[in-house]
Parts: structure tokens; C-alpha cells; sequence
């Protein structure tokens, strides 16, 4: 027996959410624990150098199995041709309508929900999946009154695909405030309570390395201006090293990778080496304007 495990994933055209991911890793533990050989299926596109289903030959399986989403259309009938030889079984499904070919094509369904059943638990409930830091991502707008010295999209791309791969769960957040939109914060304090529960940030905004800090959460910061500009000066004001900036170039790469690997390593380290506790800044701010008011 050797079982090739397949799902939305498996399709070029198909859609790999976290669920349908761990619903076929779940299957495959599963596999592995009875002694049953088996391979998982990816799109080319989700995971290249992965097992492609097209490359997946029906000769070399006695069984298929697709796990988790919905059973419809055309690319799930196509598998009960290709593998017609197989021995084909869904399961943790959902099946709409159980006359559809994508279902009926199967010679054993094992559905998460279907109509006059009894719904079972989904099978992304199972598999644990390790833990990696929670990273913010706070970027800056265009800012251009900095003029010929913007490096903005070039310091964001390069940042962003530098960042894509780090082994670590990305939230994407905003400064700006907009109590009409609900994908934005309303409150600053809406803000600093998501800033608090993260273990680190990557930005190139002012105000997301000082509002970072000023929760004790360590702060890779980019200045995305030629020579630096308000971040560079801003760490320099709290004394943060964890800072890259981009010298005078104008072409790319402006970023060092091992530069950048290297302050995150240092926010990130053990026991928090990297973390800044939590204190006010300087007065000295306000101090002179009540002083220039008065004068």
C-alpha cells in the first residue's frame, strides 16, 4: 500500500489555507504511525520543489486520499480520472451536495459536515505545530519631503522579501488611526496593547520603533532615507543600536542581509537581551516649550 495524500493545496489553481495544510499533515502522521507509506502533493506555486502533483504518477499508488475543504468542481472530478486505478477516499470534508461527481467519485467519504449528518471535529485541530515569535510589521508611507534622499520602495522591498524569510508570524500594523475603517486602530492605546503582546518589530516609521519601545518590545529599525534621517535620530535619542540605514547609494542592494540577520538575532535572543524595558522618555521636550511659552 502506498498512499498519495492530496487536497487544495495539491492543485495549481487551488488555495493552501493554514487548515487544509495541517488537515494533510494530520494525515500523514496518522499514515506514518500505522507503517503506510505515503507522499503529500503541493502546488508548485505553494512549495516549489515539493512533490507536484502532476509529477505525482497514479502508477505508483494503490490509494488516494484528499483531506479537508470542500468537495466541488473540476480539478477534484479531474483526480478521479487520473487516478481512476486508485483507491480514492475523502476525508474531513465538507460536502454540499452529495451528488456532486466531485463526491460520488470517491469510493469512501468521511465528511467533517454534510447534510443529515452529525458535524465531526476538523482534522487542522490535530497536528502541533511549533512556536515562533510575533513579529509587527510597521512600514512607512512614501514621505516625500525628503526628496532625492527617499529610498522608500526599494528599502521596503528589500526588506520585506528579507523578512519573508524568517521563520516567524507576521502582523502586518498601522499608525494611523481611522476609527471609519475596522482593518485600522481607533485609539493609541488600541495600538500599544497589540505592540505589548508581540516579542519583536520591524519598521522603518519613527513612531514604530519609539512606540515599540516605550512597551519593551525590541525594534528592528530601517531608516529608509539616504545618510538617515527622523529614525536614525530617534535611536540615537533612546540609544538603540538595533539600527540599519542605507548610507548615500541609490541603487540596489541597499540592505545587508548579515546586517540585518544579525540585529535580529540580537532582538530576539534568549532570556531577552535584546528587549529595552519599558520607561519614559527625556521630558526635556516639554520642558522647553513651557520655557519658550513663558519667554
Amino acid at each position: 500500500m502506498r498512499v498519495l495524500v492530496t487536497g487544495w493545496p495539491s492543485f495549481l489553481h487551488g488555495e493552501a489555507t493554514a487548515g487544509d495544510v495541517l488537515a494533510m499533515e494530520a494525515v500523514r502522521r496518522a499514515l506514518d504511525g500505522a507503517g503506510i507509506g505515503c507522499d503529500l502533493a503541493w502546488s508548485p506555486v505553494f512549495r516549489p520543489g515539493g512533490l507536484d502533483l502532476d509529477a505525482a504518477d497514479p502508477n505508483r499508488y494503490t490509494h488516494l486520499v484528499f483531506a479537508c475543504g470542500p468537495l466541488h468542481g473540476a480539478q477534484v472530478e479531474e483526480l478521479h480520472h487520473r487516478y481512476a486505478r486508485c483507491r480514492r477516499v475523502a476525508v474531513g470534508v465538507s460536502v454540499i451536495d452529495p451528488d456532486d461527481p466531485a463526491v460520488t467519485g470517491f469510493d469512501a467519504v468521511l465528511p467533517r459536515d454534510a447534510p443529515e449528518a452529525a458535524p465531526r471535529h476538523d482534522l487542522a485541530a490535530l497536528p502541533e505545530t511549533e512556536e515562533v515569535p510575533v513579529v509587527g510589521v510597521i512600514l512607512a508611507p512614501g514621505q516625500r519631503e525628503y526628496g532625492t534622499r527617499r529610498r522608500h520602495d526599494a528599502v521596503e522591498a528589500e526588506l520585506t522579501a528579507w523578512l519573508a524569510g524568517r521563520a516567524c508570524a507576521r502582523l502586518p500594523l498601522d499608525t494611523r488611526l481611522d476609527p471609519r475603517d475596522w482593518r485600522l486602530f481607533s485609539t493609541a492605546a488600541e495600538l500599544e496593547s497589540a505592540l505589548r503582546r508581540l516579542d519583536a518589530v520591524v519598521t522603518t516609521r519613527l513612531h514604530g520603533l519609539v512606540l515599540a519601545l516605550k512597551n519593551g518590545v525590541p525594534a528592528l529599525a530601517v531608516d529608509p532615507v539616504a545618510g538617515g534621517a527622523k529614525v536614525a535620530a530617534q535611536a540615537r535619542a533612546w540609544s538603540w543600536p538595533a539600527l540599519v540605514t542605507t548610507g548615500e547609494r541609490d541603487a540596489p542592494p541597499l540592505l545587508d542581509p548579515a546586517e540585518l540577520d544579525r540585529w535580529w538575532r540580537w532582538c530576539l535572543a534568549p532570556g531577552g537581551a535584546g528587549r529595552t524595558p519599558a520607561r519614559p522618555p527625556s521630558a526635556g521636550l516639554l520642558t522647553d516649550l513651557l520655557a519658550a511659552l513663558r519667554a
